[in-house]
């Protein structure tokens, strides 16, 4: 995936950008002051990838001018983050939005064709990790990833997974998504020849203590290849799998 300011670079060398159209753009502020929040305008130079919103915590108001903000400065595909349907439903009524309720997640904008390198294998534990599972799912789709979707493969039905093995052997990048005592991460791990991305979730009794045995049992995983993020951070993980899907060498 070409970064912004790269494109930019390219096409001052292939003569289709000016050099005074290519300084205007680096030059241009790099975020916009809201008073209640700074824009970042050039999040998509240094890291490729525009910012993304946060929903919770925030009013629709903020919301709004946040987007109209990004809007007014070039940004027509908006990815929105732990947003309500409440929110989401007068967000709606400015701003056009497709809102996916499963995941809390709300798109400007269609969603890209996939130009990684390969596939993105996610994959739960149970159906009730979905929810945390197709944040991370949409996450990457929205940057621009093929997404292969095996739920309800966990290790109380290890044939589940297993039957699927073809799916994970020819993946570039893994999300394991996992409540109770977080397993699945270890056993794909154990699989798998490409980067594994384990993702605890909240799902579970008691001594689960919020997903906080599932993340620990995935920071301590004997398979080599593990990374593990936060508890539920289901678009953490979706971010940095399309980051990894899109690497180029460096020369």
């Amino acid at each position: 995936m070409k970064t912004e300011i790269k494109q930019i670079l390219e096409g001052v060398r292939d003569g289709t950008v000016s050099v005074e159209d290519a300084l205007l753009k680096l030059k241009t502020e790099p975020y916009d002051d809201l008073g209640f929040a700074k824009v970042d305008l050039h999040r998509s130079i240094r890291q490729g990838v525009p910012e993304v919103v946060y929903g919770a915590g925030k009013t629709v108001d903020q919301i709004l001018g946040i987007l109209a903000s990004m809007r007014r400065n070039g940004q027509d595909k908006i990815l929105i983050t732990r947003l309500s349907p409440e929110a989401a439903a007068e967000i709606n009524k400015t701003v056009s939005v497709t809102y996916f309720e499963n995941a809390g997640i709300a798109t400007v904008g269609e969603m890209p064709e996939p130009d990684g390198i390969g596939t993105i294998v996610v994959a739960t534990g149970g159906t009730s990790d979905i929810p945390v599972a197709e944040e991370a799912a949409l996450t990457a789709e929205f940057f621009g990833n093929k997404i292969t979707r095996l739920y309800d493969v966990g290790v109380a039905g290890l044939h589940r997974l297993l039957s699927n093995k073809e799916d994970i052997m020819n993946a570039s990048v893994i999300i394991a998504v996992a409540g109770m005592e977080g397993a699945l991460a270890s056993v794909v791990g154990g699989l798998a020849d490409c980067p594994v991305i384990a993702v605890p979730t909240s799902v579970g009794y008691g001594a689960s203590f919020g997903g906080l045995s599932a993340l620990l049992s995935m920071l301590n995983s004997c398979a080599s290849g593990v990374s593990v993020v936060n508890i539920d951070n289901g678009f953490g993980a979706g971010y940095l799998a399309s980051m990894i899907n899109h690497m180029e060498a460096k020369q």
